[in-house]
Order: C-alpha cells, then structure tokens, then sequence
C-alpha cells in the first residue's frame, strides 16, 4: 500500500497526518514548532522529521510528501537545505519531501482551485498570489524586524507601545494598559526580584517615579525576550477592542488596513479567483478578522480550515493526479 505525507509546520507548533489514496487518514503527529527563522536549522529539520516518522509510525510505502513550513525562504541557503536533507534521510525520504510555503498548504486546504490569493496573519503576515497551486508574487512577509504588519506580532507590538504612551503621558491604566502589565509581569502581577529578571512596580502607580519605574521594567522585559513572544499579547488587544478600548479599536483598525493592502496588492485588476484567509489573527471570531472581511467585500473570500490537511491533498496530487480526493478533517 502506497501512502503520501502532509505536514504543518509554523511558529509555534508542527503537525503531520498520513493518508491513503482513498484519503483516509491513517496516522498523525504533531510537536514544537519548526520555522527555521525562529529556531536552529537543526531543530526545525529535527522536529519536523520526527513529526512525520511518529505519524508513519513504522508505515513504509510513502510516494509523496509535502512539508508547508514557516520560514521556508530559508532552504535557499545550501547550508540549510543540506541540513533538512539530512534529515529527510534519516526517516527514509530522501528525496520524497517537497518543502513549500505555509501560505501555500493553507490556500490549498480551503479551495481545489489552482489561482487566487492567501493573506496569512498568524505571529507574521504575508500574502501570495497563486498561481497553479506555487506562489508567483509576495506581499509582506519580511519578518518581525522588516514588516509583519497586522501579524499577533504587530498588535502585540503596538499594545506594548500603547501601554507605554500610558504610562508616561499619565493617562488611566484600566483596561489595555492593565492587561499587558500583568501579563508581562507573569501569574502573580507582583514585584520580582528573580535573578535575572526585571522587577514590575504592579500595584498603585500613583506618582511620577512609579510609572517612570514601571515602563522602564516592560521596556527590559520585552527587549529581553525573543520578539515573537510579543504574539502573546495579541489577544489582549483583541478582548479590548472588543469592549470598546479606544486605544485597542484603533490598533485594530490599522492592523485591518494593513492586511487589507496586503492582500489586494497581490491581485491582478478584477480578479475573481478565491482569497483564502488564514491564521489566528483572521479567525472569523477576532475583530481584525471581521474588519479584513468587510475591507474585502465583494471578493470571495475562504477561511483555511487546516494546513496540515491542504499539504496532504497536495502531496496526494502529487502523487495520484487532479483526481486525488482531499482528506476529511
């Protein structure tokens, strides 16, 4: 029996599913993230290696596979792609996986046809134009340093620089500001005096010296943590807005702009080809997913349903032709 691999592989998580050529699903695996921009080529490759022999789990026979992986510009460096190859050749593939852009496997999973757009937004954005089921154009996706604009990165990014302005412009910390503080400062929102970390005055912040004490400690914290772990503050962003924060309605509303443009500027005039939404920042419940849908009136718009299941049908096509069914969730 012949079987073909699809795997996920993001930020923050990686996932693989085995299927047959009756796309039924036989095995799936999922561990640690593998975007070899935010990790060690050698533990991206790693992980995503093991993701895929765990879901085999002893299983021989496979024809095709497709890894949709974060970060997957990076394979153009020789050194790199020799890392990865190595490690396909440790599980047995060599020479069978074929590695593409996460933006690709997620436009696959929401639609069969083989021209449109997708608009990730998850800790980065990018959008692509799609063009036989390969990216052909690029929007975005230069990275947290470079752009991201819109991403769980950005809004996080922007809640930081928020509560900042809060602080030092002695303005109420209720809501937004409040949030991001105790959630900097860890569980116990309280002074710490841990070695190595540095110390939040949560608490009353009622004079001058109190707040100058307080926005230096976020500025060291966030400055000393990896730039993605801004991500986490996105949903705080989100439950603001949602209650009507001005502050936290205005980080949305340029957060939708910007993911807006991003996705139009890979269209050609009059494009009618589906526009795939993707990632947690578009969720169909998240208020930047409900203004990017009302920016995008008019076009037909699709939500990705899962990525690991359009790399799957990908490698089946790949390996059984037009014809090959899509993999039930």
């Amino acid at each position: 029996m012949s079987f073909v691999v699809g795997v996920d592989a993001g930020g923050t998580s990686t996932r693989a599913i085995v299927v047959d050529a009756a796309g039924v699903v036989l095995g799936s695996a999922s561990g640690e993230g593998a975007n070899p921009n935010a990790h060690s080529p050698e533990v991206a490759a790693g992980r995503i290696a093991d993701a895929i022999a765990a879901a085999l789990d002893g299983r021989t026979g496979v024809v095709a596979a497709v890894v949709g992986m974060a970060g997957v510009s990076k394979l153009s460096d020789p050194g790199v792609a020799a890392v990865f190859d190595a490690a396909w050749q440790r599980i047995g593939l060599g020479g069978v996986v074929r590695t593409v852009a996460d933006a690709e496997v997620a436009y696959a999973s929401a639609t069969s046809a083989p021209d449109g757009t997708v608009l990730v937004a998850g800790t980065g954005s990018i959008a692509c134009r799609i063009r036989k089921r390969r990216t052909a154009a690029r929007a975005g996706g230069y990275g947290w340093l470079l752009g991201d604009e819109g991403s769980a990165y950005w809004l996080g990014r922007e809640a930081v620089r928020s509560t900042l302005a809060a602080l030092r412009g002695g303005a109420d910390l209720t809501g937004l500001p409040a949030a991001v503080l105790a959630a900097a400062a860890g569980p116990s929102a309280v002074d710490s005096l841990a070695s190595g970390q540095p110390t939040f005055h949560i608490g009353p912040v009622e004079t001058e010296a109190d707040r100058a004490a307080t926005a230096n400690a976020l500025i060291t914290k966030a400055n000393a943590e990896p730039p993605v772990r801004l991500a986490r503050f996105a949903p705080l962003v989100s439950a603001a807005a949602t209650a009507g924060e001005p502050a936290a309605v205005e980080i949305v509303a340029r957060a939708a702009d910007f993911l807006v443009s991003l996705a139009l500027a890979t269209r050609e005039p009059g494009e009618s080809t589906p526009l795939v939404l993707v990632g947690s920042v578009l969720a169909e419940g998240s208020p930047v997913g409900a203004a990017v849908r009302s920016g995008l009136a008019g076009l037909d718009v699709l939500t990705s349903s899962d990525g690991v299941l359009g790399a799957t049908w990908l490698a089946a096509v790949d390996a059984w032709g037009e014809t090959a069914p899509r993999p039930a969730p």
